[in-house]
């Protein structure tokens, strides 16, 4: 799950950072630093929901920023998918709509 959480805020950061020409943005980059892996273990590890959807709406939030907002085609379908996974209350229930999100964000790239 850990890896998954990483690769949505890498893809949503992408969006809304990397520039055509400029050096790819990478997980090791320092935009990357509040949304490793090891962050979203610890979440994972204390169970903690709300904190792993907060790391999640601060990066799909720059995402939708960079794709025109909700108005949009990308938008609207990007802030549908942050909203399953932003209603999820257990961790057990979280799995299906962050790999909705990753196969979205990995799309739209």
């Amino acid at each position: 799950m850990e890896l998954h959480l990483e690769t949505v805020a890498l893809f949503s950061l992408k969006l809304a950072y990397e520039s055509e020409g400029q050096s790819p943005i990478l997980r090791d980059d320092l935009v990357m630093g509040d949304y490793q892996r090891d962050v979203f273990e610890l979440l994972v590890r204390r169970g903690d929901v709300e904190g792993i959807q907060v790391k999640v709406d601060e990066c799909v939030g720059l995402a939708l920023e960079a794709v025109g907002g909700v108005d949009k085609p990308l938008g609207r379908e990007l802030g549908r998918l942050a909203g399953e996974l932003a209603s999820v209350q257990t961790m057990e229930l979280i799995g299906v709509p962050l790999v909705a999100l990753k196969d979205y964000l990995k799309d739209i790239q």
